[in-house]
């Protein structure tokens, strides 16, 4: 069977045919937009702004308490300062220490400006947690937009360890502590700070 090729003109119901070896086929690309960066003037009002919520929750902490392994059931984030914690290099998942270690809530700071951008839990170590972290994008997006505009910046880590094993426990006490500090890469306060860093 083989199919005539008319050219399509009024009064010509012809069907194409699927096959037809001399089709022209057009793919029509979106217009590409650039990526969205951050203005100097806007990323400074991000952080101030951020820095006034968080440094109000810290001014209105009753009193700081040290947590065990024992009573971390009665963990109350109202009392917890995650500023208090040891803080380590950005790269801590790359010491041999952090390798082998228990469940804990960690904590990703910007101790230059005294911020407080993620708070995560994990019972795996937090190397082997890291390892595929959606949070290391954010983070190399903020460093890269400080270099850029040449902005101080000190990226630390911190870990409150002893926490239960129990998993529902464990969330729980995450999602009260993102819920507070509102850590702006934490999905839940992207409705508070955007995602400019994603």
């Amino acid at each position: 069977m083989s199919y005539s090729h008319y050219p399509l003109g009024k009064g010509n119901n012809q069907q194409l045919s699927l096959f037809e070896s001399q089709a022209i086929y057009e793919v029509k690309k979106p217009n590409l937009v650039s990526d969205f960066v951050m203005s100097y003037d806007f990323l400074k009002t991000w952080k101030n702004n951020l820095y006034t919520y968080q440094q109000n929750q810290r001014n209105n902490l009753s009193q700081q308490t040290t947590f065990f392994e024992d009573n971390i059931s009665l963990f109350d984030v109202d009392l917890f300062d995650p500023f208090s914690l040891e803080t380590h290099p950005d790269q801590f998942y790359d010491l041999p220490n952090y390798n082998l270690s228990s469940s804990c809530l960690y904590f990703i700071l910007d101790t230059d400006a005294n911020l407080l951008l993620y708070v995560g839990e994990t019972k795996l170590s937090p190397h082997q947690r890291w390892v595929n972290h959606d949070c290391k994008s954010y983070i190399q997006n903020y460093v890269e937009l400080h270099r850029k505009y040449k902005l101080n910046l000190t990226i630390r880590s911190a870990f409150l360890w002893g926490i239960s094993t129990e998993r529902k426990l464990r969330q729980s006490i995450e999602k009260q502590l993102i819920i507070k500090w509102r850590s702006p890469f934490n999905k839940e306060s992207w409705q508070y700070w955007g995602q400019p860093f994603k």
